[in-house]
């Protein structure tokens, strides 16, 4: 469950909005699902309109009103003639926070998102719960995004009911600590950067934003995530990843070490703008934990040679990354043979032998296999998906079992298979090699490294991975398996076995209102007093501080 908070000073204009059509018309059948039990019991669960959200709005906004107090926070402005930057204190009693389901995990009903937002409340102080005077706020639910994404909306006075200000310390890392516990309270799904610590990276609003002004099938950054990850697996030392990196349509430049430009210590890529915008740019480490540049170093060769190759390409990428040209051209400029495709394959299934003498406990060997399987799924998906895809969902799903934390993460294993050279082959093959034998047979090792990755999985007792990775091979992989020649020998199956029935992750929404509020259906009475002495600069600091 993702959090987006916001701060404002209008309260009405917020409630017009949430219970309006939407910015595309996305919303529907807006309505209340939790919130203050006065403002509960008067509204109920009936269809928002403006005449609604403006009288929900004045209660809300009550207590600053009547206790007239002001709460203030910094924001910076730029002047659009000269630039400069500069501070000053704009209104911030509005507290505006979305809690939105990823769109795989389906609809909840208005009961459960009820409780959930009761829950999300209570754990941010906002209501009795916290041993002080209560906020006022409601919950709005309007159906699916524009993405797809089940959310609700909460909005908040941050003026309680005594007079006194809220607290929003530290209030965004806060809302993703609830949400976290949350997610466990309620069986939601819990993404391994949020439950393990891991290394996938979410996704801010304005990139969601940007891909839909654009029209994009995918966020940038998931598509710069698949073009390294495909690059890093297929190369076979430093410099053949950055000329493959510009192979992928993308803008890449090098990270020096302070105070010299023989030593990279990291690389930034942007997808390429428009005319006239300028590239945003994404270091490894934004992508995913497992693309920074020292992690996919363990997996490359390092000598004087290969090092000193590296930087020549990264010095042409660094003096103009718009026409960056190759230093030294190497196999990604060749068409591979026919017999490199029994030959790579073979390679995969030594890779699935291997597998079995890895202890299931080895998570830094484990991680490097689904890595590298990942990438050979990324580097296919470049070459014959104009669009994301199965196979890039594929990708993306086994790279979640990658991610480790630093002080895990070792070198790979000099005995162990590879699936690097699958990967060089699947991106530098014709396009005319789309569903071929050649590929169908890849794709049966590949799928064994697969069903191995599951094993593991399932030995360790991570079920949730589990969970996933076997959706992934009926849904993804399976979708992958239709669109490819059948392999006429009897050992053409992945596996025999059928993997393990599990739940269904998708939630339909249900019939049913939200759960009855167990405050008063009467406002609670404000009883403002005249103040004997001035406030105190405490009081005024803007910083929403009791």
């Amino acid at each position: 469950m993702m959090p987006n908070i916001r701060r404002g000073g209008q309260m009405g204009g917020l409630m017009v909005y949430l219970a309006g059509g939407g910015r595309h018309n996305e919303h529907e059948e807006q309505h209340l699902v939790a919130g203050d039990s006065a403002i509960m019991a008067q509204h109920g669960y009936s269809v928002l309109d403006t005449n609604t959200a403006l009288a929900i709005a004045r209660s809300l906004d009550a207590p600053r009103r009547a206790f007239d107090v002001e709460v203030l926070r910094m924001v910076k402005d730029s002047d659009p003639v000269t630039g400069e930057v500069t501070s000053k204190r704009v209104a911030g009693d509005v507290w505006h926070c979305s809690l939105s389901l990823r769109a795989e995990e389906g609809q909840l009903s208005d009961e459960k998102w009820g409780l959930i937002a009761q829950d999300f409340a209570d754990r941010m102080g906002f209501t009795e719960s916290s041993g002080k005077a209560a906020c006022r706020w409601v919950a709005v639910r309007h159906g699916l995004s524009t993405n797809g994404n089940d959310h609700i909306h909460l909005a908040v006075s941050l003026v309680r009911e005594d007079g006194t200000k809220a607290t929003t310390h530290n209030d965004f890392t806060r809302a993703q600590d609830v949400c976290r516990d949350l997610e466990r309270d309620y069986g939601l799904e819990q993404l391994e950067s949020r439950g393990q610590g891991l290394g996938e990276r979410g996704v801010k609003p304005a990139e969601r934003e940007r891909a839909a002004r654009s029209s994009a099938a995918e966020v940038d950054a998931h598509k710069m995530e698949r073009t390294v990850r495909a690059a890093a697996t297929a190369s076979v030392d430093e410099g053949e990843f950055v000329r493959r990196l510009r192979r992928g349509g993308v803008l890449i430049r090098p990270r020096y070490a302070a105070g010299r430009d023989d030593v990279v210590a990291g690389y930034s890529i942007a997808v390429r703008p428009l005319t006239g915008e300028k590239p945003i740019w994404y270091g490894g480490g934004r992508l995913a934990r497992d693309l920074t540049l020292p992690r996919l170093r363990e997996g490359w060769p390092d000598s004087p040679q290969t090092a000193q190759g590296a930087v020549d390409e990264w010095r042409a990428t660094a003096k103009n990354p718009w026409e960056y040209r190759p230093v030294a051209p190497g196999r990604e400029e060749s068409t591979p043979t026919p017999e490199m495709w029994s030959l790579y394959s073979d390679e995969i299934g030594q890779l699935r032998k291997h597998l079995r003498d890895v202890p299931l406990t080895d998570r830094a060997t484990w991680a490097h296999v689904a890595r590298e399987t990942a990438g050979a799924f990324a580097a296919w998906s470049q070459r014959v998906e104009a669009t994301p895809g199965p196979l890039a969902q594929t990708s993306r799903e086994l790279a979640r079992s990658a991610h480790l934390r630093a002080y895990q993460s070792r070198p790979k294993p000099a005995q162990l298979g590879s699936a690097s050279n699958a990967a060089m082959i699947l991106m530098q093959a014709a396009s005319g090699g789309q569903g071929t034998m050649a590929e169908a047979i890849m794709l049966r090792q590949l799928g064994r490294v697969l069903v191995a990755i599951l094993d593991m999985h399932s030995a360790v007792g991570d079920a949730r991975r589990a969970e996933q990775v076997t959706m992934m091979l009926r849904n993804q992989f399976a979708a992958v398996t239709d669109r490819l020649p059948a392999v006429p020998s009897k050992s053409a199956q992945p596996d025999s076995r059928t993997p393990a029935d599990v739940h269904d992750v998708m939630r339909r929404a249900t019939d049913g209102l939200a759960a009855p509020g167990t405050g008063s259906p009467v406002p609670n009475k404000l009883q403002p007093t005249k103040r004997k002495t001035p406030a105190t600069p405490r009081e005024r600091d803007g910083l929403g501080r009791d």
